[in-house]
């Protein structure tokens, strides 16, 4: 194997995050402490594209997350359930405590609509028929849902319920949340869910339609406001993920128990898009200089004021092909450039001989609307390598304020 040190020509930079892109975690940037502070006993603020984490307090330690559950529950049942099917209120989901789309016993329901009541009214017992239709049971829909969060390396989190009522064993953290719903917000159906302010259903029982406002007032407090979920319980108290969009970088903050959580989202998500701007530093089918070599991906990242100019660049090549088979497997794919910050690896592109570039589209790019390095066999393979490359990751990439 070779490798050699490269340089792009001199207007671009560096970067990418690609779900498929196995990397390691990012230099971290320089603390600034001064910067940005909330109420909350824990928050944290990430780069949806990139999955780097750019503000953290507390942002480790298992808390309480009430209706932050329904993240989760929204995404698996979106991955594994039919859209299109019918969920029907059993007798656990129906008068189910606590917020309420007060759907009747027996009543049935397109699973794309009642994830709408779920994320906009946070309805506890949607939540509980679509668990019980998308896993069997409940029991077998928590099961998924604590596979996901293994898979996506959330390590101080665990469910016990799809709903997020307090209950023994059900916990999660600021980091862990931000990187679930970064890792949810690509898909996107749950993107366009928590993003709208006014949804109708289908109301078999009465005249006129149900009508469901988002409980999130993000949307209309904070300019590109596009997600994500409110919560509260007595013990959780108030729990807040939001989103938003500007000038095309999304950002998610996260607060447990914060007493003045629109306040302090608005701090955050402002803090992150003017200290940590998205730079587009590779793009797809760009030429290595000095080499007949181009790039197979964008490459994309937020940086703090001075990292930019921090990064370099190494080429590695792989070995020479032993036959034309060979090559034709790997649609020409010839080695990665691989990204450094402070010595440290933040992203890798692949790099290809320019009349074999692969296409764009993978089956995972399909379903989430993101790019991939490597075609995989399967979505499960896919979906595998998009979670350990994205997030696991740039978690140490940002301000830490514990």
């Amino acid at each position: 194997m070779n490798m050699k040190r490269v340089n792009f020509r001199s207007s671009l930079a560096l970067v990418c995050c690609s779900l498929l892109l196995l990397f390691t975690p990012i230099a971290a940037a320089e603390p600034d402490q001064g910067s940005v502070s909330t109420h909350a006993k824990a928050a944290a603020l990430i780069d949806v594209e990139s999955g780097r984490i750019l503000y953290s307090s507390h942002g480790d330690e298992p808390m309480l997350i009430a209706s932050l559950t329904k993240i989760m529950t929204a995404i698996v049942a979106i991955e594994y359930g039919d859209l299109n099917s019918k969920v029907k209120v059993g007798k656990k989901a129906f008068a189910k405590e606590g917020s309420s789309l007060f759907l009747r016993l027996g009543e049935e329901m397109t699973l794309e609509n009642m994830l709408y009541g779920l994320m906009l009214r946070s309805g506890n017992d949607a939540a509980t028929a679509i668990a019980e239709h998308v896993g069997g049971s409940e029991e077998g829909f928590v099961h998924l849902m604590n596979a996901k969060a293994e898979i996506l390396g959330l390590k101080n989190t665990h469910f016990a319920n799809p709903h997020g009522l307090d209950a023994e064993g059900h916990y999660s953290s600021a980091n862990d949340l931000a990187v679930l719903t970064a890792y949810a917000m690509h898909n996107p159906v749950f993107k366009e869910i928590v993003k709208t302010q006014v949804k109708t259903a289908d109301n078999p029982y009465e005249e006129w339609d149900y009508k469901w406002s988002n409980k999130n007032k993000m949307l209309r407090l904070y300019e590109g406001g596009d997600g994500v979920k409110t919560g509260y319980t007595k013990k959780a108290l108030r729990c807040l993920v939001s989103s938003a969009t500007r000038d095309g970088q999304q950002l998610v903050a996260v607060t447990l128990n914060d007493g003045n959580d629109w306040n302090d989202h608005s701090a955050l998500l402002d803090f992150g898009f003017n200290r940590f701007p998205l730079k587009m530093m590779i793009e797809r089918g760009e030429k290595l200089q000095g080499y007949e070599l181009v790039a197979g991906l964008n490459f994309s990242y937020p940086f703090s004021p001075g990292e930019q100019e921090r990064v370099v660049t190494e080429l590695v090549l792989n070995g020479k092909q032993e036959t034309r088979e060979g090559a034709d497997k790997d649609f020409g794919l010839r080695g990665a450039l691989v990204l450094k910050l402070g010595g440290v690896p933040i992203g890798r592109v692949p790099v290809y001989e320019p009349e074999r570039l692969p296409p764009a589209a993978t089956p995972y790019a399909d379903k989430y609307a993101s790019t991939s390095a490597h075609p995989a066999d399967t979505w499960l393979q896919a979906a595998g390598s998009a979670l350990r490359a994205l997030f696991r990751l740039g978690t140490e990439g940002g301000v830490s304020h514990d």
